[in-house]
């Protein structure tokens, strides 16, 4: 069909309002009377999913207009349906934000098939929580420290190539030669911990934050922290040991510690690209102020979640230093752990 030349302006006026979009009222009255919707990439229960509703409780106030906020889950493919559909399905109109793993940018940079992102095209909004990685077994393991891993095999359970729980033993692997044998088809955290009880497995990898609801598991001795996957301690258990003191060669830190960064996104939230940078400056200022809600720190502080504040522009700067990251080392990495591109 051929459109009448005298139409075009108006056909391009209504592409513009369709694709964008035009504030016929204060970017602080637009969410008035409105409903938003926020995504998680994960699946009921998991940390990240306790984590945003715990922030959409507190965000609705701190937004001009305290709109209805609807929690939704979209956990398939280890949030990378989450973070396909934020990208180039999601509308452009504020009304749709969200979270997916914190390690979707670096598997983007190493070109996982499944994911069509640019994470630098994304909205930032912001993160909360600092985690870090741990690795427990089941009392029962052989495993009890790093160095019993050269030499003993633990099965543990995986969540698919974008969780944590496979991706931290299938580095270990293949940069330090650790012998742990991933079982994946596990639920998150929680599925894997049942397969312990069970039986039918002898541990797990995962952020040290999804462990707090197993506190007496870990009293009884029934559940043990055998490392963690950074360098500096965790604070709460400064008494595990780090994996990389494993690691021989300044090689092996590089790779693991570019594997490892996506711990500083935290719970990261982003919005379309392409949204209103109105709008984008709006949320931004709500979702700190709402992690700085006094409310919600002691709120926090009780239910032992970790809310610690993730500004924009440091998650900015940490996926502009993922892309500066010279192509030997995704090469190298791209070779060695073939499973998380």
């Amino acid at each position: 069909m051929k459109l009448h030349r005298g139409l075009l302006p108006l056909a391009a006026c209504f592409v513009t309002i369709a694709s964008g979009m035009s504030f016929a009222q204060p970017a602080s009255d637009y969410y008035e009377g409105k409903q938003i919707r926020m995504i998680i990439g994960h699946p009921v229960g998991n940390d990240y999913d306790l984590g945003g509703r715990f922030l959409a409780k507190y965000l609705t106030k701190h937004i001009p207009g305290n709109p209805t906020i609807v929690v939704s889950n979209m956990p398939a493919a280890s949030s990378v349906a989450a973070a396909n559909f934020f990208y180039s399905q999601a509308p452009r109109d504020g009304t749709v934000f969200g979270s997916f793993s914190r390690n979707i940018p670096s598997q983007a940079l190493l070109g996982q098939a499944n994911l069509k992102v640019d994470p630098r095209k994304f909205n930032w909004l912001g993160g909360t929580a600092l985690p870090g990685r741990v690795c427990v077994a089941w009392h029962t393991s052989k495993v009890r420290t790093p160095a019993d891993l050269l030499q003993h095999e633990l099965i543990v359970g995986g969540g698919g190539a974008g969780t944590s729980l496979s991706i931290v033993p299938t580095v270990f692997n293949h940069v330090l030669g650790t012998k742990f044998r991933v079982v994946e088809g596990y639920k998150g955290t929680t599925g894997a911990v049942l397969a312990m009880a069970r039986g039918e497995v002898e541990g797990v990898c995962a952020t040290y934050g999804q462990f707090r609801v197993y506190e007496q598991l870990v009293k009884d001795g029934k559940l043990r922290f055998i490392l963690r996957a950074e360098e500096a301690p965790i604070p709460s258990i400064p008494d595990v040991p780090s994996i990389y003191d494993l690691a021989k060669s300044d090689e092996q830190r590089q790779l693991m510690r570019f594997v490892f960064s996506s711990v500083e996104f935290g719970r990261p939230y982003v919005l379309p690209p392409e949204s209103p940078p109105e709008l984008v400056a709006l949320m931004r200022k709500a979702f700190a102020d709402a992690v700085k809600d006094p409310e919600l720190i002691a709120e926090a502080a009780r239910l032992k979640l970790d809310m610690t504040y993730r500004p924009p522009e440091d998650l900015v700067k940490l996926v502009d230093n993922l892309y500066r990251t010279p192509q030997p080392v995704i090469d190298t990495i791209k070779k060695l752990v073939p499973n998380i591109r």
